[in-house]
C-alpha cells in the first residue's frame, strides 16, 4: 500500500507542476524541482474539505488512512486545505461535518510558489518564515536552499508539533521556532528574506532588524474591514524598508495578535442606540465598496481602526455597521427602499465620511489598481501612496 500510495504521489506532483507552470506561478527549474521531490499528502495527514450547504459552510473531515484515494486527490490539489478550526479541532477530533473558524491551513500550492518566487532567492538566501503552518512551505524552502538557511516561526504549539513530525517524516530539519512571529526569531537572524504565511495590519520593527540590508519582506498586508494587498518590500541601510504591492487577490489569516478586538453585546446595543438618534445624511459611497478588491483595500486605509458587520434589527433590513472600538466611533448604512444608503454617524471619528474621502481620492486618481500603490515602513509609521498627476496621494498609518 505504502509503495502505491508513493508512486500515486509521485506521479500528481508532476500533474501539480504542470499545472502550476501553466497558471503563471511557477517558472524557475529550482522551484520546480521543489514541487516535484517535496510530498505534500505527508504534511496533510488530515483536512477538513469545505462543503457549501443551504445551512452555511460546513467542514468534513478526511482522515489519510481511512480514505487513501480522496485524501490524495486532495492533498495535490491546488487548493487551500483547512487542518484546524476554531483554534483547537482537527479532522480526528469529529465524524460529522460541521461548522467552523478555520484557524491553520495549507496554502494552495499555486500562491506558496507564487510567493517563493517573488523572494528572489538564490542558493546562499537565508530566510525566516512567518507561519509554520503544515510545514509544506517550509519543506519547499529546504528542498530549494538546505535546512541550515531556513527558519519557521509558529505560534500554535500543537500546529508546530505537527510540523515538525511532518517535516522530519519527509527528511527536513529546518530551524523551528515556537514563539510570536511578529517577534521574528533573532537567535538565528539576519536574513535575506522574510516570508509570511499570515497577514498583518502593520510590518513589526523585529522583522525589520532582522533583516539584512538589501534584504527583502513578502507579507499580505490586511485589516479589520478584510481588504488585503501582497507586498514586497526591500529593506535599507536605514532599516527602514519600502515596496510595492503586487497583483492579484491574495488573502491570509490575520496574525493572531493583531486580530480586532472583540465587541461585546452590550458595546453594540450602546452604539445602535447612538446611531438611532445621529442626524441621518445619504451615502456618497454605499457598502458596495466591498465587492471590490482594491476598492475595500482602499477604504480600510481611511478607517483602519473600524470592524465591519452586517445586523438585522428584528424584522427589517440589514445594516451594515463599522465600529472602532478603541475611539468609541461608529457609523450605519441603512438601505433605502428607492435605491442608496443613509449614513448615520456617532462618536469623535465620522468613520464613514473618512472611508468617502479615502475612496475619493483613490477615484479622483483614475481608480488605479492595486499593483500601483507603493508602501513604506519604518516599523513606527507605515505610508501608502498612489502618484496621480505627478503627485503623490497618500495615506500615514501610524503603528
Amino acid at each position: 500500500m505504502t509503495n502505491d500510495i508513493n508512486a500515486r504521489a509521485v506521479s500528481l506532483r508532476h500533474t501539480l507542476a504542470d499545472e502550476l507552470e501553466r497558471s503563471g506561478d511557477l517558472y524557475s527549474p529550482q522551484w520546480r524541482r521543489a514541487v516535484e521531490r517535496v510530498p505534500r499528502h505527508l504534511f496533510v495527514p488530515q483536512v477538513f474539505q469545505r462543503t457549501d450547504t443551504d445551512q452555511g459552510t460546513r467542514w468534513k473531515p478526511v482522515i489519510g488512512e481511512h480514505d487513501v484515494g480522496r485524501w490524495l486527490d486532495l492533498a495535490y490539489r491546488n487548493e487551500t486545505l483547512v487542518t484546524q478550526l476554531d483554534g483547537h479541532l482537527v479532522p480526528q477530533d469529529v465524524t460529522e461535518p460541521l461548522s467552523g473558524n478555520p484557524t491553520s491551513s495549507s496554502t494552495l500550492p499555486g500562491l506558496v510558489v507564487h510567493m517563493l518566487e517573488h523572494l528572489a532567492v538564490d542558493d546562499s538566501t537565508t530566510v525566516l518564515e512567518i507561519g509554520t503552518g503544515t510545514g509544506y512551505s517550509t519543506a519547499l524552502m529546504c528542498d530549494r536552499l538546505g535546512d541550515d538557511h531556513v527558519t519557521s516561526v509558529e505560534v500554535d504549539p500543537d500546529v508546530a508539533a505537527g510540523a515538525a513530525a511532518a517535516l522530519g517524516r519527509a527528511g527536513f530539519s529546518p530551524n523551528l521556532v515556537i514563539g510570536d512571529g511578529l517577534d521574528g526569531a533573532p537567535d538565528h537572524a539576519p536574513y535575506d528574506g522574510v516570508i509570511a504565511t499570515c497577514s498583518v495590519r502593520h510590518v513589526p520593527r523585529a522583522w525589520l532588524d532582522q533583516t539584512r540590508p538589501g534584504g527583502r519582506i513578502l507579507v499580505t498586508m490586511t485589516g479589520w474591514l478584510h481588504g488585503y494587498g501582497l507586498a514586497v518590500l526591500n529593506v535599507s541601510e536605514d532599516g527602514a524598508a519600502e515596496g510595492r504591492f503586487l497583483s492579484g487577490t491574495i488573502s491570509f489569516m490575520i496574525a493572531r495578535p493583531q486580530a480586532a478586538p472583540s465587541i461585546s453585546d452590550e458595546h453594540w446595543t450602546e452604539m445602535t442606540k447612538a446611531l438611532a438618534d445621529a442626524e441621518p445624511r445619504p451615502a456618497v459611497v454605499g457598502p458596495d465598496i466591498r465587492d471590490d478588491w482594491t476598492g475595500v483595500f482602499v477604504a480600510q486605509l481611511g478607517a483602519p481602526g473600524a470592524q465591519w458587520q452586517s445586523r438585522r434589527i428584528g424584522d427589517g433590513a440589514w445594516v451594515d455597521y463599522l465600529i472602532d472600538a478603541e475611539t468609541d466611533s461608529a457609523a450605519s448604512l441603512t438601505p433605502e427602499p428607492d435605491g442608496g444608503w443613509t449614513v448615520r454617524q456617532t462618536g469623535p471619528a465620522h468613520l464613514w465620511d473618512d472611508v468617502e474621502t479615502s475612496v475619493g481620492l483613490w477615484r479622483a486618481a483614475g481608480s488605479p489598481p492595486q499593483e500601483q500603490f507603493r508602501i513604506r515602513t519604518d516599523g513606527h509609521t507605515q505610508t501608502v501612496w498612489i502618484m496621480a498627476n505627478g503627485e503623490p496621494v497618500a495615506w500615514d498609518l501610524t503603528v
